[in-house]
């Protein structure tokens, strides 16, 4: 498997990272409207997170650029992967916290754009309310927001690839 990691070309990871967002940003609209689950504000942020790194990924596929520009947009992803490392591994800390420990819930997000400065919403986006430790879904021991912690890492390795295969191109 890592043998034909390292095989592959710069577009190729980046239509790889393409699918793999396409594919779990599916996943989510499909939790939301089938499955009834609700997303919270830190779930919407990771979902923005991973818009930004879908289509900056399908751009640089498109785009087939050379290996200058590609290494540009392996950087714009790895660092947009990095925001979703941290807003998903900041979920899943409020998902560990005691019960006693966990911030109280605010009003919807709805709401707070509604009424709120923006400093608040940006606020209520990337810290998360009592809201966000809520687990109401597990695959195989881990919430939601683990798997997403989990897939952002690996969108940051593969673009890290994707940075370092454009370097030995040019």
């Amino acid at each position: 498997m890592i043998n034909f990691l390292l095989q592959l070309l710069p577009r190729q990871i980046h239509l790889i990272i393409f699918i793999l967002v396409g594919s779990l940003l599916g996943y989510a609209a499909y939790s939301m409207k089938i499955l009834g689950l609700e997303a919270c504000t830190l779930c919407i942020t990771q979902q923005f997170f991973y818009c930004v790194i879908g289509i900056s990924a399908f751009i640089a596929f498109l785009n087939n650029p050379k290996p200058s520009y590609s290494r540009f947009y392996s950087v714009f992803i790895s660092l947009a992967a990095v925001a979703g490392i941290w807003i998903s591994g900041r979920q899943v800390w409020l998902q560990g916290l005691p019960e006693d420990e966990v911030p109280l819930c605010g009003p919807p997000l709805e709401y707070i754009i509604d009424v709120f400065p923006f400093a608040d919403v940006l606020n209520a986006l990337f810290m998360g309310d009592g809201n966000c430790a809520e687990i109401p879904w597990k695959f195989l021991g881990l919430s939601m927001a683990g798997w997403s912690l989990i897939w952002f890492v690996v969108i940051f390795i593969l673009s890290i690839l994707a940075i370092r295969k454009s370097s030995t191109i040019s």
